[in-house]
């Protein structure tokens, strides 16, 4: 049990309904107390290089490594717990447009009358580089609105953008907006996220075993709900 502080958490915008589920589950069953701080992992990365301090980590794996290099996440605590493709959203009730191919995909950019995407998120980067692939990004950028990070379905439910683009986690997380579907396989990406516990927390059991607790059949199925797929274990 903890009782001098928190358990500190920094995790990604992508499994943010998944911890806000589970973990008030983990703290009753063994007595914690957690706190998570969500944000995009780009921001998450600035935030931990300027000195932020967190327990234990969850974001892309490719940030986990990085951060182990930096040595700011312990050598050897990496678990993968989930991967997400990139969707496209609209407003509840509207018409939702035909993303089912690339060609589909493109109409829907190009009759768009707005759209939005992150700037730091892995969802907005990488989008950036799929209308420069499609040969749209100046017709697409023209009429973007483009957030620091956050959920961009909030955007489109206020009416302030007709489509959005994010990890299908992050839209399924925002009332009031409908998944019009995934990418198209030809450009799908699919992310890994796992977690890793921070150098020098006094804490390292409990992220442990909070670690352990999202990666359980139970935290499983309600990934699978939330728009993640699992990481199967043997």
């Amino acid at each position: 049990m903890i009782t001098d502080s928190e358990l500190r958490v920094l995790a990604t915008n992508a499994l943010r309904t998944v911890i806000a589920e589970r973990v008030p589950q983990f703290d009753l069953a063994r007595g914690y107390r957690t706190s998570a701080d969500f944000d995009s992992t780009n921001r998450l990365l600035s935030r931990l290089r300027d000195g932020a301090a967190a327990d234990l980590v969850i974001a892309t794996a490719a940030a986990i490594d990085d951060l182990v290099t930096q040595g700011k996440v312990a050598a050897g605590s990496r678990v993968d717990l989930a991967s997400v493709g990139i969707g496209v959203c609209a407003r509840a009730g509207a018409r939702p447009p035909d993303v089912g191919s690339v060609a589909a995909f493109r109409r829907a950019l190009l009759d768009a009358k707005s759209v939005v995407y992150t700037l730091t998120g892995q969802s907005g980067v990488y989008f950036a580089s799929v209308i420069e692939r499609l040969g749209i990004a100046a017709e697409v950028k023209a009429k973007a609105t483009v957030v620091a990070g956050g959920l961009i379905g909030e955007v489109v439910a206020r009416g302030e953008a007709e489509l959005g683009v994010q990890q299908i986690s992050e839209i399924l997380a925002v009332p009031g907006v409908m998944l019009a579907g995934p990418l198209p396989p030809e450009l799908q990406l699919m992310t890994l996220f796992s977690a890793g516990v921070c150098t020098g927390t006094r804490h390292a059991e409990a992220a442990q075993a909070l670690i352990r607790f999202l990666a359980t059949p139970d935290t499983a199925r309600v990934m699978r709900s939330k728009g993640l797929q699992p990481v199967t274990r043997a």
